[in-house]
């Protein structure tokens, strides 16, 4: 009796003493309250998130659903970091473990608030593209980048420091490893701070057509910190350092408001005046006529005899479509070009070709 009696007492010491001097009975009572938020976060998820969900789902604006499925993850944590606190607090623990749970909570706290800072930066970034005239898409998501990338990194050294890690020394030897990485690329911050130009100037955005001499044609894919991807038009894909677009002319043919066509029509010596003038008057009044082209009245339209040439009486021909599409300027040039041969051949001349006269003397 003595031994099972003695076992007793120990075994209620032993759970009155518990681990680290806490109370076996405050220790289950404590996981037991943590249990209970994880159930109440998974009541929340599964029946308040979802429906949340899909509710604005079925909404037209876009700034509910990216605030809703943004905040879906610190809305997640918000119940572990509230159960651990609750639970916690239930325990009657010595100082120093008091201090090292009071700093679990506090990192717990500030993970979660910097989370939520860094996820609604996404529903923000939805307001500031539908009202924002002044900056580019491509640069608020730029900016948008960074500003996660700051948030991320301000929350870390929150949390060091809360575990009494200064951050005055690593920033410190952060500067000077920067100064030494700066001398040995300076083409990447060039690079950097051209793409930043790029955006601010709104020189071109994703999906324009440019043509940069000597470097690049085709349409831009996308406009990153360094370089810019352009998908060429023999479907390639290229990535170019942004410096090329500070340092060289872009010109940006999706801005064009309307296609020039520019031509040279050559007709033989042999053509009379009344022939070169009525092609010409045909070539014109075509033109004024046609919807594929631009008025006389409204922009440039010359159809006028430029030169006498070696082989040619020259027509100078400029005129502007309507459209600024690639394919569909190629289609009318082709209808231009049939119908021009039509007049020509109408009014009975012919088109030039480069020839040489050769004479031959008999003795």
């Amino acid at each position: 009796m003595d031994v099972l009696k003695n076992f007793i007492n120990l075994f209620i010491d032993v759970w009155d003493k518990g681990i680290s001097g806490v109370n076996i009975s405050e220790i289950i009572i404590a996981l037991l309250i943590f249990l209970f938020f994880l159930f109440l976060r998974g009541v929340f998820s599964k029946f308040v998130i979802k429906r949340l969900e899909n509710y604005v789902s079925k909404t037209t604006n876009n700034f509910d659903n990216s605030l809703v499925f943004s905040m879906e993850g610190p809305a997640k944590f918000l119940p572990i970091v509230l159960g651990f606190f609750v639970s916690t607090s239930y325990l009657t623990i010595e100082t120093q473990a008091a201090n090292f749970i009071e700093t679990i909570n506090r990192s717990l706290i500030t993970i979660l608030i910097f989370w939520t800072f860094h996820q609604i930066i996404g529903p923000l970034s939805v307001v500031i593209k539908s009202v924002g005239d002044l900056l580019s898409r491509d640069l608020i998501n730029w900016i948008i980048k960074a500003v996660k990338v700051l948030i991320f990194i301000l929350g870390i050294a929150a949390v060091l420091e809360l575990w009494g890690i200064k951050i005055g020394p690593i920033i410190a030897g952060l500067g000077l490893f920067g100064v030494a990485v700066a001398l040995g690329a300076q083409d990447l911050f060039k690079n950097l701070i051209s793409g930043i130009l790029v955006l601010v100037e709104r020189r071109f955005k994703v999906g324009d057509w440019i043509f940069v001499d000597g470097v690049i044609e085709g349409t831009v894919e996308n406009i990153g910190f360094r370089s810019t991807v352009v998908r060429r038009f023999d479907k390639s894909l290229a990535t170019i350092p942004n410096f090329q677009f500070a340092e060289n002319a872009v010109i940006n043919n999706s801005l064009t408001t309307n296609r020039r066509i520019n031509w040279v029509i050559g007709l033989e010596y042999r053509t009379t005046s009344d022939q070169l003038t009525k092609i010409k008057n045909e070539i014109e009044d075509y033109i004024n006529s046609s919807d594929l082209f631009v008025k006389s009245g409204d922009t440039f339209l010359s159809v006028k005899i430029e030169q006498f040439a070696a082989s040619s009486i020259d027509i100078r021909l400029i005129c502007f479509t309507k459209t600024k599409h690639y394919l569909e300027w190629m289609k009318i040039k082709d209808v231009l070009a049939i119908t021009i041969k039509s007049i020509v051949e109408k009014n009975k001349a012919s088109f030039a070709f480069p020839s040489t006269s050769i004479y031959v003397e008999k003795n």
